[in-house]
C-alpha cells in the first residue's frame, strides 16, 4: 500500500513540477481547484465476512456523503493528470429492522469522516468534457455507539485501504466545473481508537467494500 502511494504521489509531483511541457497554457483543466462534494455512500462487508447463511440479514450500512476537495491539473496536450486530497463525513450507520439488528462485521457503528488523498489522469473528450480515473490512498473512521446505561464511550475504528474510481468532469467556464463520479474503496487493516487513559489497539485484518457515487461543483484558479 505504501509504494502505491508513493508511485501516486510521484507521478503527480512530477507533472507538477513540469507544466512548461503542458502543450495548452490556457487550458481549462490546469490550475488549482476546490469543490464541495455530495452523494451516496455504501459501506457493506467484505468477501470474507459475508453471512451468507442469513440471506435476509443486511450487511451494509448507507446514507449520505458530504464534503470538499482540492487539487491540482496540469494539462499536457490530449491528457490532463494531477493530484488530490479530500476530506468527507457521512450519515450511514447500522440499524435494527423489525428487532434484528443489522451489522456489517463491525457492529454498532456509524460513519464518520473520510480522508483520502491520491492521483488522477483523463483524456479530453472535448474542450470542455475530461473522462478520467482516479486511484489513492484512503483512511476511515467509523465511530463505535456504545454505553453502559449511564456512560457514553468514545471509541472509534480507524481503517486503512485504497480508492480508485472513474469519472467526468464538465468545465461550466474556465473557473467553475461540474463532475460526475464513481469510486470503490477497500479497507484491509484498522485499530480501535481509544479517547481516554487505554492505549489504541494493534492493526488488525478486516475486510470492507465501500461503494460512492457523488457529484461535485467546484472552482478553478
Amino acid at each position: 500500500m505504501k509504494k502505491t502511494v508513493a508511485f501516486l504521489a510521484g507521478i503527480s509531483l512530477s507533472a507538477i513540477a513540469a507544466p512548461a511541457i503542458a502543450q495548452d497554457g490556457d487550458s481549462t483543466f490546469t490550475g488549482p481547484r476546490v469543490e464541495g462534494i455530495v452523494g451516496y455512500d455504501i459501506a457493506s462487508a467484505g468477501s470474507s465476512v459475508d453471512d451468507d447463511a442469513n440471506q435476509d440479514n443486511d450487511q451494509s450500512i448507507d446514507g449520505l456523503m458530504y464534503g470538499v476537495a482540492v487539487g491540482y491539473d496540469v494539462d499536457m496536450g490530449g491528457i490532463v493528470v494531477g493530484a488530490e486530497a479530500e476530506l468527507t463525513d457521512s450519515t450511514a450507520k447500522t440499524e435494527f429492522e423489525n428487532g434484528d439488528f443489522e451489522g456489517f462485521g463491525f457492529g454498532n457503528v456509524r460513519a464518520g469522516r473520510d480522508l483520502y488523498v491520491g492521483a488522477r489522469a483523463g483524456v479530453k473528450a472535448s474542450p470542455d468534457m475530461l473522462l478520467y480515473a482516479k486511484g489513492g490512498y484512503t483512511n476511515a473512521k467509523f465511530d463505535v455507539l456504545s454505553n453502559d446505561g449511564t456512560t457514553e464511550f468514545n471509541q472509534d475504528i480507524d481503517s486503512d485501504g485504497f480508492r480508485i474510481g472513474a469519472g467526468a468532469e464538465y468545465a461550466m467556464s474556465t473557473n467553475s466545473f461540474i463532475k460526475l463520479e464513481y469510486r470503490y474503496s477497500n479497507y484491509s487493516e484498522a485499530e480501535v481508537d481509544f479517547d481516554g487513559d487505554l492505549p489504541d489497539t494493534e492493526r488488525f485484518d478486516v475486510d470492507l467494500d465501500r461503494h460512492q457515487v457523488v457529484a461535485s461543483y467546484g472552482f478553478r484558479f
